[in-house]
């Protein structure tokens, strides 16, 4: 069984550093040319790195991760998925995080109170899964996955896969880290390898520092403007520059996190002086030492900098010496502009100027440093008398960070202008935030240090604006109450605030006793992992039939999705969080958030069986009974978001052959093929218009279905004509014996049982 422990042992990171420098001159001699630090980490992983292909965007790559990581609403489905796999233990060391079923409402004590009794069922669950297979579980309060990851598991030069699309959030910490679906986690954990495209390279190069209001997450949420949400796809995003050089590591490890709303594969920093510092501060002494000693070789090489066009397939520049402070939003994380305009555009589009709520933290920005900078803003409005005109909410990134900001008061100074300190959880980044401040369907605006600002992702609320900054203009704009105000520029009582300041790391150590960990025994065969049948949580999994060959005639167009539609549109989060074990029950939030060209009401659609309008979930169910297949008509960055394999699952569950969509996000295409789905995309774009409520669908030809390989479909009309449509797939061979075999996990179960 692979070792796991608290943390990420030292041999292990000797280990991987070894091959690392190993690879990294085999390929630069085989390329001949030098590399870049992505090339350097994602080569150093390759199974077979003496004979892989490696055209970016074209060749398939077999990478081993060092590790896997889960939170425990997507854990739940990937460990039923391993349970079938049928393996006596993981072949990866492996942790589960109880971060995302914590709902926001009291504050940390009571919340986390309430957490334990409503999920008993499936902390218990997962805790006995992890002890039967060998997984290190992190019990519900020990802190977010990515924090928790970040301070205890990441090391430059590594390599992990997580169940969550923010876990490029430990390439600040140079390590390559990738979101995926629970079906890839289960690939990593049976021995196999993880299988992806060659990316894309994008250079970012950074110069200056950041000063005064401006801090690392303004350079992502800058570059989120410049690539939109789809420009990173395929892609690595590879930071370099005296800038990069100049930012502490949590501000890294903010920047990464959210490369996921670019759709980027990952995002990551080379190693510096503060990694070491950061392994220090994190009591990885050990691990720190290799690193130092390595530093020249934990970058890219010389003449990639010098000259990064020769390198990357795009470079962007980004000074931090003239970079504004960022507001984002709303509805989409690309849609920025510098705090001095916010308020002239909020009055033009009609947004309402009134704040209802601020919060801070997430798994984005709730490190040492973010904390401290917020702080600052607070000690000094304390001093004046002022408090929050607006609720301010406030979540520590994990248990040892919230232990660190009481010993050293700035909980205190946070609390003293109104703050509420939730638990050490998601909470309302996910959707977990019980409000009853305002009633739903109310338009009101929000800001927030988060990641994400999909309509529904913070509260449920559709009408609730929500945008995005940095900690430290959060707690101003709360103080001030309404977007019309510039922390730079405006003042309060009669004096402009002070410029933020926060160490990056704290003068007498971070909190140094590690809670919530429980390592699986040494042997846990004996243990039985029990799922009650009548649970309304939990259910076993049922192997997808296989490809039943020949061509799929007759399928039915359930609907077309018009414009974004996220992972939350189509399997919402929230209230849903409960049914994330529970396959059947989760499947009646199918599509409820999607807006249908065929209907006036989101999540709804026409029903080809009662020549009605029904909800769509409750449509796919009676498509599946009648064994009527059906398509799911998509348009751009279909599945962009979270990287939850529900919203590839539920489909498949209710009897999808195929999403057709302009163009798709690279976790969510991943995670139809998985389950057995043909994620398709139209040739001719302009082809999405054609698709009307009524037509029926044939897919031809796919008993030859071959990668690079278009696919004919016939589209039939109600009266009698039709017309050819091409459509292209992105199947490599692999991936094509899981459509076949009906999913990857079924091709895991023969290998394994007849292999």
């Amino acid at each position: 069984m692979a070792e796991v422990r608290d943390t990420t042992p030292a041999a292990l990171v000797a280990k991987a550093l070894a091959r690392y420098e190993e690879v990294a001159s085999v390929l630069r001699e085989r390329l001949g040319r030098p590399l870049t630090f992505a090339e350097k980490v994602l080569y150093a992983h390759l199974r077979h790195p003496e004979r892989a292909e490696l055209e970016r965007g074209v060749s398939w790559i077999e990478l081993d991760p060092d590790r896997v990581a889960m939170q425990d609403a997507t854990a739940q489905m990937a460990l039923l998925q391993f349970m079938v796999a049928d393996l006596p233990e993981v072949r990866v060391p492996t942790t589960v995080h109880c971060d995302h079923l914590i709902q926001a409402e009291r504050g940390a004590d009571d919340d986390l109170a309430a957490a334990r009794v409503t999920n008993r069922e499936v902390y218990d669950f997962l805790s006995s899964v992890s002890a039967r297979y060998g997984i290190g579980f992190w019990e519900p309060g020990a802190g977010i996955i990515h924090q928790v990851v970040l301070e205890q598991y990441a090391f430059p030069g590594g390599m992990i896969i997580g169940t969550d699309s923010h876990t490029p959030n430990a390439g600040g910490l140079g390590m390559v880290a990738i979101g995926v679906g629970g079906a890839d986690a289960v690939d990593v954990m049976v021995g196999d390898p993880f299988t992806v495209r060659m990316p894309r390279l994008i250079g970012v190069r950074l110069t200056g520092r950041p000063n005064g209001w401006t801090s690392a997450k303004d350079v992502i949420l800058r570059v989120a403007e410049i690539l939109t949400v789809k420009g990173g796809t395929g892609a690595v995003v590879e930071y370099f520059g005296p800038g990069a050089r100049a930012l502490s590591t949590t501000g890294k490890a903010t920047i990464c996190n959210m490369g996921a709303e670019i759709g980027a594969t990952c995002s990551l920093f080379p190693a510096d002086d503060h990694a070491v510092a950061y392994l220090r501060a994190t009591g990885r002494d050990e691990i720190a030492a290799l690193v130092e000693a390595r530093l020249g070789s934990l970058e890219a090489d010389p003449e990639v900098e010098e000259d990064p066009a020769r390198y990357f397939d795009q470079v962007i520049e980004i000074d931090l010496d003239t970079l504004e402070p960022q507001i984002v939003g709303p509805a989409t994380p690309d849609l920025g502009r510098g705090v001095g305009s916010i308020g002239r555009e909020a009055r033009e589009h009609g947004w309402p100027l009134e704040l209802s709520s601020a919060l801070v933290g997430s798994c984005t920005n709730s490190s040492y440093e973010d904390i401290a900078r917020a702080a600052s803003v607070a000690r000094w409005a304390s001093a004046r008398g002022l408090r929050v005109r607006t609720p301010l909410l406030v979540t520590p990134g994990s248990e040892r960070i919230r232990a660190t900001i009481e010993r050293d008061g700035l909980l205190r100074d946070l609390e003293a202008i109104g703050a509420t300190v939730l638990a050490n959880a998601c909470g309302p980044c996910i959707g977990q935030w019980h409000r009853t401040d305002i009633e739903p369907g109310t338009t009101n605006s929000i800001i927030t240090s988060y990641n994400r600002n999909f309509p529904r992702r913070n509260d449920g609320n559709a009408a609730t604006l929500a945008f995005i900054a940095s900690p430290e203009v959060v707690v101003a704009y709360a103080l001030a109450g309404t977007l019309d105000f510039n922390p730079l520029t405006d003042e309060l009582a009669g004096e402009r605030l002070p410029e933020p300041e926060g160490l990056e790391l704290p003068s007498a150590g971070l909190a140094r006793e590690v809670r919530g960990f429980v390592a699986p025994p040494a042997d846990g065969s004996a243990i039985e992992v029990r799922i009650d049948p009548a649970s309304e949580r939990l259910q076993v999994l049922t192997p997808f039939e296989p490809f039943e060959g020949g061509d799929l005639v007759g399928l039915v167009v359930l609907a077309k999705a018009v414009g974004k539609c996220t992972t939350d549109h189509i399997s919402a989060a929230g209230p849903w969080l409960r049914y994330r074990g529970h396959l059947d029950n989760i499947s009646r939030n199918l599509f409820l958030g999607v807006q249908n060209a065929f209907a006036a009401e989101p999540g709804h659609g026409w029903c080809q069986i009662h020549q009605a309008d029904e909800p769509l979930p409750e449509i796919a169910r009676h498509y599946r009974d009648a064994g009527q297949g059906w398509v799911m008509i998509g348009d751009e960055n279909y599945g962009e978001g979270s990287s939850r394999e529900h919203a590839a699952m539920e489909p498949r569950y209710l009897g999808a052959r195929a999403i057709i969509a302009r163009s798709f996000a690279r976790i969510h295409e991943t995670n139809l093929k998985k389950q057995g789905m043909l994620p398709l995309t139209f040739t001719d774009p302009a082809d999405y218009e054609r698709i009307e409520r009524d037509d029926r669908v044939d897919l031809v030809g796919l008993d030859e279905l071959a990668p690079d390989q278009p696919i004919r479909a016939v589209v039939h009309r109600p009266d009698g004509t039709s017309f050819d449509l091409e459509l292209r797939h992105t199947f490599s061979e692999d991936q094509i014996a899981w459509f076949r075999a009906g999913s990857a996990l079924n091709m895991i179960r023969q290998r394994h049982h007849h292999g």
